[in-house]
């Protein structure tokens, strides 16, 4: 559909007078107003594929030659490609979507498992306690009060060796019963267990000495175990779900730590600090994208294929560490083993400061969270 033009030659956005179709100073293109719904679904939809365009025109030099879009970029030829901030923030949602949909996905084969085993496990003691009836010579009435005898003899049986087992200070006392299964444990659970409410934890505190009592922080991240209790829920849910929320805006603050890590390591290549942070995003946006593609083809896969699953997942961790080392050499032109010993500093410093910024997020989100 044929664009319309205005015949005046001033720009309606900043009054410059134009010397052509778009204004120089401002960039807006000089089109008529009073446009019908036609013309403004075209200008519309001719806006979408020119980012599409430019989307798809990036990914190639993105996957295929490492460190080529940066190196373009920084050469100033850049209205080919998608701009990096606009391209990390699209890339990095959809990849945070498929990444905690995938999670989702595996923890519901856990929990099929656990319940095809509960079951498998069921099966069994109903084929033993079959089996030891068959060998015995009972009537009906003898085979009902046994198993009478033995539901009201093992349970005081359990409680007296986990009783001695406490006394003793045996490992099996401190494993946490307030979440699931899964291991995860968060501090205070030991109370939660012991005290069914905060009130009955502050009486026992206050007959404690000054010495032995929880630190006002202490006492502070208990309470709020005993709030998610009371509301149905537990840490590890808590904690999951703010962890969720807050990852994308954690990625997001990392790149500029990230480009100052390496600023310090590559100080001898005299780049901008600007640059890095090019490098940077270009480096997160390629690595996202590769591993939305592997959760996607991990979800899609039967959970038959586990050695299948084994193998994608050690091709994909071998691909993205010899992308960042080919990256880094076409970008920073280092040696083959200086570049190494560049990756192995450089991942150490930031695995620092993932670590550091994941931890917290989680206290913030156990201070914060109702």
């Amino acid at each position: 559909m044929k664009k319309h033009y205005r015949k005046e030659n001033d720009c309606l956005n900043c009054g410059t007078v134009l010397q052509g179709k778009f204004c120089h100073n401002c960039g807006q293109e000089n089109l008529e107003m009073k446009e019908s719904f036609g013309h403004m679904l075209n200008h519309a939809i001719s806006d979408y594929f020119h980012f599409d365009y430019q989307f798809f025109h990036t990914l190639k030099p993105l996957f295929l030659k490492p460190g080529h879009l940066t190196n373009e970029y920084l050469a100033g030829r850049r209205a080919q490609y998608l701009h990096p901030v606009k391209m990390y923030i699209f890339i990095s949602l959809v990849f945070f979507v498929f990444f905690f949909q995938g999670n989702k996905h595996e923890n519901q084969k856990v929990k099929d498992e656990k319940r095809s085993e509960q079951k498998a496990n069921s099966k069994d003691n109903t084929a033993t306690n079959k089996g030891i009836y068959s060998n015995l010579d009972l009537t009906l009435e003898q085979k009902k009060a046994i198993s009478e005898k033995l539901k009201a003899y093992l349970p005081d049986t359990i409680d007296k060796e986990i009783n001695a087992d406490i006394e003793k200070g045996s490992p099996k006392a401190k494993v946490s019963k307030t979440d699931n299964d899964s291991g995860f444990t968060f501090y205070g659970d030991d109370n939660v267990d012991k005290f069914s409410t905060y009130d009955e934890y502050l009486a026992n505190q206050a007959k404690l000495s000054d010495k032995d009592r929880d630190n006002m922080l202490e006492r502070y991240l208990i309470k709020k175990n005993y709030d998610w209790k009371n509301q149905g829920k537990n840490a590890k849910e808590v904690l999951t779900e703010g962890l969720k929320h807050n990852a994308p805006k954690m990625m997001f603050l990392l790149l500029p730590l990230f480009a100052l890590i390496l600023k310090i390591a590559f100080w001898k290549n005299h780049k901008l600090y600007v640059e890095h942070i090019i490098y940077a995003i270009h480096l997160h946006c390629y690595i996202f994208l590769f591993l939305t593609v592997i959760i996607l083809l991990n979800m899609l896969l039967p959970d038959s294929w586990g050695t299948v699953t084994n193998i994608l997942q050690a091709a994909a961790n071998f691909t993205i560490i010899w992308y960042i080392y080919r990256s880094l050499r076409v970008v920073y032109n280092r040696s083959r083993w200086r570049t190494v010993s560049k990756i192995i500093g450089v991942s150490i410093m930031y695995t620092l400061g993932f670590s550091l910024s994941a931890f917290i997020i989680l206290v913030i989100t156990a201070i914060t969270s109702v």
